[in-house]
């Protein structure tokens, strides 16, 4: 069954006398475990495509389903809850907490889901130390962490409660050669192990390297995908 499926999505933008068809009757399904980058360039529509994937905004036409869920089916609170537990998000901001530790970032969203603190600390921790965060780093505020040490919190984040998939928006963008190569390694790592889902709203080719399927978008339609045969951590 497929994890993401979207049919004959359009999103059209008004802010003009001219309106805009940023995403222009999209169809598309992600299976579980796929490592995919959507590509494009700038305004070719690919992070609001996913942006309406991941429930963050509404398709002025056809329907996004999360495991055979239709996201118009939910109200306002609903899809919150439903993007709390189903979804994981990655922004090329980073968008840590800046008042909270790396840990208790990681460990916010559990905390809001209920989990037990005994539970939410050790997996917090595992995987602060998967995506090699030392331990000295843990109890460090955003703002004294590097770029890509900051992007491997949101990495950590994102996995925490264990979402159905990850949505990374242009992770690399601020990050230098030697981040994006280590970050890329640690997702690639999860993927590989653990069957996590990730897909990629990307134009950095280090990127497109990486990924096992990838998706063009121009001009707000797929004009290209592609499945890329690698050998495991190539």
């Amino acid at each position: 069954m497929a994890v993401i499926e979207v049919n004959n999505l359009h999103k059209i933008y008004h802010e003009t006398r001219v309106p805009v068809h940023a995403v222009n009757g999209v169809d598309l399904t992600i299976e579980k475990g796929e490592f995919t980058a959507i590509v494009g360039p700038s305004g070719s529509g690919k992070t609001t495509l996913l942006n309406m994937i991941g429930g963050l905004d509404k398709p002025t036409e056809g329907e996004v389903f999360i495991n055979g869920k239709k996201l118009s089916e939910l109200r306002s609170r609903q899809l919150i809850d439903f993007r709390l537990k189903n979804i994981g998000f990655i922004f090329q901001a980073f968008n840590l907490i800046p008042v909270l530790t790396a840990i208790e970032n990681v460990m916010f969203i559990m905390q809001l889901q209920g989990w037990d603190k005994k539970k939410r600390t050790a997996r917090a921790k595992a995987l602060l130390s998967a995506v090699r965060i030392d331990a000295s780093k843990m109890v460090h505020r955003p703002g004294n962490l590097s770029g890509g040490q900051q992007q491997r919190v949101a990495v950590a984040r994102a996995l925490a409660p264990r979402p159905e998939f990850i949505l990374a928006d242009e992770p690399t963008a601020n990050l230098d050669s030697k981040s994006t190569s280590e970050l890329l390694d640690i997702m690639l790592k999860m993927n590989e192990d653990s069957s996590a889902t990730f897909v990629f709203s990307t134009h950095d080719q280090r990127v497109v390297d990486k990924a096992r399927r990838i998706i063009t978008i121009e001009d707000g339609k797929i004009v290209k995908d592609q499945t890329v045969e690698k050998n495991r951590r190539s």
